[in-house]
Order: C-alpha cells, then sequence, then structure tokens
C-alpha cells in the first residue's frame, strides 16, 4: 500500500510555493513560482487575485509533474502565507478589490483615523497594535463603493485560494484563528468576531467568514480543480496557519514559556502562552492565536529588518560579480564577526520602516557615534546589534506579564540562524541560551502537521511536533560582556523616545 502524503501551500508575497511531504517529515516535491504585483504609484501595490491563483495551480501542477504516479497519494492540502490584509469577493467567487497586502498603504488614512478612537481597545480585545483588515475594509468601502456592493466577503488571501480550490458557497468561507488578531475586528480570547470593534467600524458580521481551528477540515478539491492540477477530485483541504504561526509549530514551539525569534524580513520574536495578558503600559507586543487550540503567542516583529540589512548590502557592500545579495551578507557577517561587541562607540537604529510594536511611523533609521575609525564592518554590526537590542527589551516585556515561565531559552530560525555572527550576538545581548534547528522549512512542514492531524495520520499537534525537530548548536551568553549590553540596551530604548521629536522635525524640515 502507498504511504499518504501531505501538501502545503504558502502564499507568500513574493512567491507561492507548493510543498509535498512524506508523513515521515521529509519533502518529496517542491515548487514555487513568484507572484505578479503592479506597483503604479507610491504606496501602491497590487495583486491580482487571479494571478495569485494562477500561480498556485501552477506550483501544484509543477509538484505533481514531479510525483508523478504518487500524486495519487496526496491525502489532504493545508494552508500557509501572509497574514495581514485584505480583499473582498463576489458571490461567485470574483476578485473585486484585488488583494491588499501590508505592502499596499493606501489604507493608511483609515487606519489613522481608527486609531485615534479604537487604539487601546484593538489592543485589549483584538491582541494587535495596528490592524489591517478593519481599516482595509473600510478603506474599500470608503474607496471603491461599487465594488463594496457586490462584496459578499472580506477574506484573506488564504480563504480566497481555498474558496477557488474547492468552489464551496462563499457563505461558508472561513478563516483560521492564526489570522484573526491581525484583522482587528476579533475578540482573540474567544475565537469569534467581536460586535464592540464590528459596530464601531461599521462592518456587519455577516460580511465576515467564519473562524475555524487550522486542523479543520471544511472542504474538498472539487473535480474542476482536480483536472486543473492533475491532483485527484475530493482530497481534504485543511485550513492551516499564516506563516508565523506555522512555523512556530514547524519548529516544535508548542509549550507555554518557548520562545522562537525568526531573523528574516520581518524579524520576530514570539513566545508561546496559555493566555493573552496585554501591555497596555509600552505596547511591546501583539498576539496571535496558536495552531494548537487554546494558546497563543505574544510576538513582537521589527518591521522590514532583513530588508534594511538587504538595503546596507545593496548599497554599501554589493561588489562586481555578486549575482544577489547573499555574497554581500557573507562578506558583511565576517567583517561585523571581528568588530567588538559595542562596536566601539557605534550606535544604530536599524527600524527604517518604523516601529510596529509601539507603533510609530515617525521612528526611521540612524547611525550614532562613529568617527574615522569605523568602517563597513561597524556599520552592519551596529544595525544587527540594534536589531537584538529591541528583541531584548521585548523577552523582558515578556518576563514581566508572563513571570511564571523560565524564557531562559530562544530558538533561532530563518536566515540569522545561518550566520556566523548572529546567534551569538543575540544570546549575548539578551542573556539567554539561543539554539538553531535541524530543519528549515518550518512554515510548509508546520502547515503539513496539520494536514496530517486533520485527517489522523498525527496524534496530538504538540508531540507530533516535537518529534521532528531537534537542536542543532546552542549559543551561551557571554556573562562577560552582559554589563556592556545592557548599558546600551537601555541607551537604545531612550534614543526610541528621545529622538522621536528629532524624526518629526526631520521630515517637516522643508515645509514652509
Amino acid at each position: 500500500m502507498r504511504r499518504p502524503l501531505l501538501m502545503a501551500i504558502d502564499l507568500g508575497t513574493s512567491f507561492i510555493k507548493s510543498g509535498v511531504y512524506g508523513e515521515d517529515g521529509v519533502p518529496v516535491a517542491q515548487s514555487s513560482c513568484p507572484v505578479r504585483d503592479e506597483r503604479p504609484a507610491p504606496g501602491v501595490f497590487i495583486q491580482p487575485g487571479e494571478a495569485l491563483f494562477e500561480s498556485v495551480i501552477r506550483t501544484i501542477r509543477d509538484a505533481v509533474q514531479q510525483l508523478g504516479e504518487r500524486a495519487g497519494s496526496v491525502a489532504a492540502i493545508a494552508f500557509t502565507g501572509q497574514m495581514a490584509g485584505c480583499m473582498g469577493v463576489s458571490k461567485d467567487w470574483e476578485d473585486l478589490t484585488t488583494w491588499s497586502c501590508s505592502l499596499d498603504s493606501r489604507y493608511m488614512p483609515y487606519a489613522y483615523r481608527q486609531m485615534e478612537s479604537l487604539k487601546d481597545r484593538f489592543l485589549e480585545i483584538s491582541g494587535t497594535n495596528f490592524p489591517q483588515m478593519a481599516p482595509k475594509a473600510a478603506w474599500m468601502r470608503g474607496e471603491f463603493p461599487e465594488q463594496a456592493q457586490r462584496t459578499e466577503k472580506y477574506l484573506m488571501i488564504s480563504g480566497y485560494v481555498i474558496g477557488r480550490l474547492s468552489r464551496m458557497p462563499v457563505a461558508e468561507a472561513v478563516l483560521d484563528r492564526s489570522y484573526a488578531s491581525w484583522t482587528g475586528l476579533a475578540d482573540i480570547r474567544r475565537d469569534a468576531w467581536c460586535p464592540e470593534i464590528l459596530g464601531a467600524v461599521g462592518l456587519e458580521e455577516r460580511l465576515l467568514p467564519r473562524i475555524v481551528n487550522c486542523n479543520e477540515v471544511f472542504a474538498a478539491l472539487s473535480d474542476e480543480m482536480a483536472r486543473e492540477t492533475g491532483l485527484p477530485s475530493g482530497i481534504p483541504l485543511v485550513a492551516g496557519a499564516g506563516d508565523k504561526v506555522a512555523g512556530c509549530l514547524g519548529a516544535g514551539v508548542v509549550t507555554p514559556g518557548e520562545m522562537i525569534l525568526e531573523a528574516s524580513s520581518y524579524g520576530e520574536i514570539s513566545c508561546c502562552v496559555d493566555e493573552y495578558r496585554p501591555d497596555m503600559e509600552e505596547r511591546r507586543y501583539d498576539v496571535l492565536a496558536s495552531a494548537v487550540p487554546g494558546q497563543f503567542f505574544v510576538t513582537h516583529f521589527a518591521a522590514g529588518s532583513g530588508i534594511a540589512l538587504d538595503w546596507f548590502v545593496n548599497n554599501f557592500a554589493r561588489q562586481p560579480g555578486d549575482v544577489d545579495t547573499a555574497a554581500g551578507h557573507r562578506r558583511m557577517d565576517a567583517l561585523a564577526q571581528e568588530i567588538p561587541a559595542g562596536c566601539e562607540g557605534l550606535m544604530g537604529i536599524g527600524l527604517l520602516c518604523g516601529s510596529s510594536m509601539p507603533s510609530d511611523a515617525a521612528i526611521k533609521g540612524m547611525f550614532m557615534g562613529f568617527d574615522l575609525s569605523h568602517g563597513a564592518g561597524h556599520f552592519y554590526r551596529a544595525l544587527l546589534e540594534s536589531y537584538a537590542y529591541d528583541f531584548a527589551i521585548v523577552t523582558e516585556r515578556f518576563k514581566r506579564f508572563y513571570p511564571e515561565y523560565a524564557l531562559d531559552r530562544v530558538k533561532l530560525i530563518g536566515g540569522g540562524a545561518k550566520s556566523a555572527t548572529w546567534p551569538q550576538m543575540f544570546a549575548d545581548v539578551d542573556g539567554r541560551t539561543y539554539a538553531t534547528l535541524n530543519r528549515n522549512d518550518f512554515a510548509m512542514w508546520g502547515a503539513c502537521i496539520l494536514a496530517g492531524n486533520a485527517i489522523g495520520l498525527y496524534g496530538d499537534l504538540a508531540e507530533t511536533a516535537k518529534r521532528f525537530v531537534a537542536e542543532r548548536a546552542a549559543f551561551q551568553p557571554n556573562a562577560s560582556l552582559r554589563g556592556a549590553y545592557d548599558r546600551r540596551k537601555r541607551l537604545y530604548k531612550a534614543y526610541l523616545t528621545e529622538l522621536r521629536g528629532f524624526y518629526e522635525r526631520i521630515a517637516r524640515i522643508d515645509e514652509q
């Protein structure tokens, strides 16, 4: 008898990916396809739903071709991908608005208006410092009234793809619980839409999908889509989870008190908890519902941290013959490793895309304290250290609100986990052990765990996740550096408050 296979579809911003895994956790087919987008003006980032769906079909077909006759063994499909945005669809699954992700900033005036009156309620109830679906839906209704009249549901991109693959009635559209927080419209503790917030933003609940658990089967691959993809019809479609949450499951972060740092384009540190306790004072973290029912992740991300490092490499470290940024990063990483902790007096703020938690678009980048002795390696290391300070400040808030957890160990994943510099630097700055892991495909594999659990192939989610991942290396903090880094961490925190006025003055300096 052929062994069952599990498929994950990753709906990324730049690429759509399909991956197929055996029940032993080993990938047997992988495919990716770039996503077409349009950027006709500053702040406009358009991704037509039809183009996204075409990329999904193309990657599935490619994976099926790799599988050959084994394609008939695909037993379930689960979904992961980008977690913030909104799109409106008609009763026939027509994309009326295009998919508006976090990079599409046309909605911002609506966001600022909502934040004026609902800032605290968004954080207390939905668990987010800056929601996406609430203001984007308001913007779509306000700026595109004709499309709004025809809109049956406002969805995340995963809900749209699932609907297209299954041809389920739009009235039965779903959103898995991992996405609920960043909509700004949900009561995160109840896994339900919040009547108070819906009333405040003027949105009817009938326009929203049903919130479901991540390991729930709710549809099947339609006959039409089976012919399009080459898969058998009737394959169960499982909700899955957003990429951050699926990545936590794939990395085995499933026990309250466990922490994980993803050093990637949007660097993020998260802690698994069994209840949400909002940080109303400093507003350092959001909360995301876990793929494990009843659990949550308190989480903080540094918007565009990895993108800022790419910016530095592309503008100041790229050399003729470099085909991409990887060579430049390796070059800078080697230089940074030779620089003493603290960068010999140079400090930076690497928040080139603003501060996300607390939400503050006025904050930008900064280098301070450099002189003629500092070179490119100092500046690159100063950026790395700035992110380490940012995340270490957050782990202090985790400890403040969750004192019952030890919080002494952090799993490190993403591009930074491959660096020769980052793991030890994070450990030294944070005063905690940082451990790298023995696999890299965390979100895709996490989605497959959910698919396997949903059809009974795997038992308990947490036990399954732990079974398929292990630590590769552990980095202990250097006690001799603790005092120096603590002083700089406090200074970094002060910079974010005290320099705000200067950032605003720079932004307005030419206004007369």
